[in-house]
């Protein structure tokens, strides 16, 4: 290209300084006057930041948090570093957001308590201390007698290792489920309950024969009680096995009765005033402040015997013991024959055994009857002179 072409360069124009703030935008609209600014001087070096133990202590005010110190390095921005974005010390423990309280009524603080379970049968137990006086056969008697009142009844072995009450009852060879099986859960309640083929009304939970007694639970006792007063039965016959073991504590344990089986003479009487010691105090009855009713069964009573002073009498009896009498069942060879033959004595009514049952049976619904078969029976003139 020649110097003719070429385009006259336009002279150097000074540029205007460099502006801030309020300036800068003032700037963007035409000049109307041209004003000469001096240009920004820059200072030559940046002063040093404070260190951080040259910083003025921090005021504290109470309830409010301490103040972040920020310091500044060579290159910073201006603009301040956010406090989530201060740098922890190490060692510092990890900062929690607290969660909003929320204000909660009393009532909602109040632990709930379930409520216990109220069972709608009467349970009543049947005890002593002593082997061999009676108890079988008084639990399997006293639950005929009220089945035969229109009592929906179940009477429950808790002799776990060595049942007998199904043989007295006569359903020994019935028994497929039995106590222990229903407790684990192995069947449900309604198939280990056998029903008697001479009351409708009137059923049967068997003890286990491979088990032992530690098989029972208290809360698995407590469960079918309740199920059995759930399923509309009036009364709850316990069979207790002898002694003061586990069985024998959860026999009693629950009851709301029990009928204290003795025989009249001083072994019986004193195993049974320490059962009375337990049901005062071992129960759950006791627990509450509330007291079982006891009632005294005498069984074996022979009152020529008691004359001759060879038995204690009825009056020495309750005089140890302390209790009210409910029933005296004389000496009979029809008691140990029912039980042969799997016919509780109860059911014979022609028995001397039979008739004291059934008044036994009588006084725990509330009758009024006296007390029969306790003195010796007077032989009239023929008898004596024909015998008999």
């Amino acid at each position: 290209m020649t110097a003719d072409n070429e385009t006259p360069l336009a002279e150097p124009v000074a540029s205007p300084p460099i502006q801030h703030g309020a300036q800068a935008m003032e700037s963007t609209a035409p000049p109307q006057v041209a004003v000469a600014q001096a240009p920004m001087v820059q200072p030559a070096t940046t002063p040093a930041a404070t260190p951080p133990s040259a910083a003025p202590p921090a005021v504290e005010r109470p309830g409010f948090p301490p103040p972040a110190v920020q310091t500044f390095e060579p290159g910073m921005p201006a603009t301040p570093t956010p406090m989530a974005e201060v740098a922890q010390p190490a060692d510092a423990a990890p900062e929690v957001a607290a969660s909003p309280v929320v204000p909660t009524s009393p009532v909602t603080n109040i632990a709930t308590v379930k409520p216990e379970r109220k069972n709608l049968a009467e349970v009543i137990v049947v005890t002593s201390g002593k082997g061999g006086v009676g108890k079988t056969t008084t639990s399997a008697s006293l639950a005929c007698g009220l089945a035969r009142h229109g009592k929906k009844v179940v009477v429950i072995d808790f002799d776990v290792g060595l049942r007998n009450l199904d043989l007295i009852m006569g359903c020994e060879r019935r028994v497929v489920y039995d106590f222990v099986n229903v407790i684990h859960g192995e069947c449900n309640l309604r198939q280990a309950l056998i029903k008697d083929k001479r009351f409708d009304n009137l059923f049967v939970l068997a003890a286990s024969q491979t088990r032992d007694k530690d098989a029972l639970t208290k809360e698995g006792v407590e469960k079918i009680l309740n199920d059995l007063g759930d399923d509309g039965f009036d009364y709850i016959v316990c069979d207790s096995p002898a002694g003061i073991e586990k069985g024998a504590f959860l026999a009693m344990y629950f009851a709301d009765r029990a009928v204290v089986v003795v025989n009249p003479e001083v072994s019986s009487v004193r195993d049974s005033d320490r059962i009375l010691g337990l049901l005062s105090s071992k129960t759950r009855r006791a627990e509450r402040g509330e007291r079982v009713k006891e009632h005294l069964l005498l069984t074996r009573y022979s009152p020529a015997r008691v004359e001759k002073g060879d038995m204690l009498s009825i009056k020495d009896v309750q005089e140890i013991l302390g209790l009210d009498v409910v029933g005296v069942i004389p000496e009979a060879p029809e008691v140990l024959q029912s039980s042969n033959s799997g016919e509780p004595v109860i059911l014979d009514m022609a028995s001397d055994a039979g008739q004291a049952y059934d008044d036994a049976v009588a006084r725990l619904l509330g009758e009024k009857r006296p007390l029969r078969f306790t003195t010796v029976e007077k032989k009239g003139f023929f008898t004596k002179l024909f015998g008999g």
